[in-house]
């Protein structure tokens, strides 16, 4: 398997899923809420305990989430003109996989943003 896109999957893939970590800490619970569906908050908390330990640890996996957007971001920068190959059918995969990637790692980067803002942000912009 050719490394260079084990690397350009993996680690995308990885960061995707840490940011989707912050979200189950902090917006998911905040959405459900202001939905007036706290019921249902109610029942994933006594169903997933452990939504209580990300929840009370949020700084600590904000902290590990945003360090490998980071280094998932140093990646994507190093990577973006490395040379694909000369066959054009691997050429194709090649660009294509890095079109992927880099849409996987924004996307990343947008659901950590918006787990950052319910977990550290929100509650100073409604203050009543």
């Amino acid at each position: 398997m050719n490394p260079f896109s084990l690397k350009s999957t993996v680690v995308p893939l990885l960061s995707l899923f840490l940011s989707g970590g912050t979200l189950i800490c902090c917006a998911l619970p905040a959405l459900f809420v202001s939905l007036g569906m706290g019921a249902v908050l109610a029942g994933l908390v006594s169903n997933f305990p452990q939504l209580i330990w990300i929840s009370a640890h949020k700084p600590l996996v904000f902290g590990v989430a945003g360090g490998i957007l980071i280094i998932a971001g140093v990646m994507q920068w190093n990577a973006r003109n490395l040379p694909c190959p000369a066959d054009p059918a691997q050429a194709r995969v090649c660009t294509r996989l890095r079109r992927i990637s880099a849409g996987i790692y924004m996307f990343s980067v947008l659901v950590f943003l918006t787990g950052a803002f319910f977990a550290f942000g929100a509650k100073y912009l409604f203050i009543s």
